[in-house]
């Protein structure tokens, strides 16, 4: 999780660069993350203390689907891994160009992808306070960090981008026929259901611990294989951005994403039909169709407030897309709710359940984003 132009590569809390800005990738960012850090409470509220039919549907759309399947939710955490990607050429590509070294870089990159993985297992387990067998090693945190890492040393290794397209072929293909072609013991081969599934099965032979779901992670090692396709996705993305020349019009650009985006959704949702489409095991043609609707959001933003200029309603999202791992993790350590409930909880009790409600989730959702406009406003800024 980083910034466009600054050295996302290096653990630090650190000033972001002010060159070559992307500021439509930090409103993403942040708008991905309002609902992470509980925007989709808001629904989940107006569907329990109304009945609304539009709010339980709306209430729906921001949950997970159980298996097969996808719903806008499912897109949240993709689209993270995409934005990495995006970052990748504006980071690592402005290096290469001042001629900072690839044995350098590559040290970099390998250490922040290995950096958050240990923070994903400190931020699932606490420091000490579980024995190996009942803490959880797979976590958001440590898929973004090991994808990342790898499509990032693609990037870095095989600037051809018909090499990279390969790659990225290659993993999806690769494992669509890994998946369906390799026997699980006891259940045969081409099974993707939770029990006897290949990427669960490997990671039940493989991980220490326990996983989320006993018998499958929806984290899990072998299904990150994969998910690297999705960050490739967003370096795609991001060196479209960032070319430059004649032919590199900001209108043509967001064409181009947005000829992409469908594309990979047309393949994606056509793929599923015999590799389904599902999160848990980040299947081949999950990783096209969340891919396909970050890229049309990716779009939509950058001509938005990049082409078009219009940005001023952007800020409050910029705001939460600077520190996006802090607000991840904060939660964990500052009790925001207390807070909430201390500055508005005596305010809200002169109103009905709904409003009173609805006005508690608004209420930690100020708390925090005026902890963040705190630090954005001191320039103190989480990098990783």
């Amino acid at each position: 999780m980083q910034s466009t132009s600054t050295a996302a590569t290096e653990p630090a809390l650190a000033q972001p660069a002010p060159v070559r800005r992307l500021m439509s990738l930090d409103a993403l960012r942040g708008f991905d993350m309002f609902w992470i850090a509980g925007g989709e409470e808001i629904f989940h509220v107006l569907a329990k203390t109304t009945g609304w039919a539009w709010a339980f549907f709306m209430a729906e759309q921001f949950t997970h689907v159980e298996w097969d399947g996808f719903r806008p939710y499912d897109c949240i955490f993709p689209l993270f891994l995409f934005m990495a990607g995006v970052s990748t050429p504006f980071a690592v590509g402005s290096r290469l160009e001042r001629g900072v070294l690839k044995s350098e870089l590559a040290r970099k990159i390998i250490t922040r992808g290995l950096l958050l993985t240990l923070i994903g297992i400190v931020y699932n387990n606490g420091l000490f306070v579980h024995p190996i067998s009942e803490m959880r090693f797979p976590s958001v945190l440590a898929r973004i960090g090991l994808a990342g890492m790898f499509a990032q040393l693609i990037y870095l290794y095989f600037p051809n981008p018909k090499v990279q397209y390969s790659w990225f072929a290659g993993i999806l293909l690769g494992y669509w026929a890994v998946m369906k072609l390799v026997p699980v013991p006891g259940c045969g081969a081409g099974l993707l259901t939770l029990d006897c599934s290949l990427a669960g099965y490997i990671d039940r032979s493989i991980l220490p611990g326990r996983l989320y779901l006993k018998v499958h992670d929806p984290e899990g090692l072998f299904s990150t294989i994969p998910a690297i396709g999705t960050a490739l996705l967003g370096i795609f993305s991001g060196q479209l951005l960032r070319s430059e020349g004649p032919s590199a019009h900001r209108d043509q650009k967001t064409l181009w994403l947005v000829l992409g985006g469908v594309s990979c959704l047309i393949l994606g949702y056509s793929w599923g039909w015999i590799f389904p489409i599902n999160k848990n095991l980040w299947t081949s043609s999950f990783v096209l169709v969340a891919g396909g609707w970050s890229i049309l959001m990716l779009a939509l933003f950058y001509w938005i407030i990049d082409v078009k200029k219009i940005s001023g309603w952007a800020f409050f999202f910029t705001v939460i897309g600077m520190n996006s791992i802090l607000i991840y993790i904060a939660g964990d350590f500052i009790d925001f709710e207390f807070t909430a409930k201390y500055f508005f909880g005596g305010l809200l009790s002169f109103f009905s359940e709904p409003i009173r409600a609805v006005g508690a989730v608004l209420a930690l959702l100020a708390v925090k984003w005026a902890f963040l406009y705190f630090l954005y406003k001191k320039k103190v800024f989480l990098r990783v």
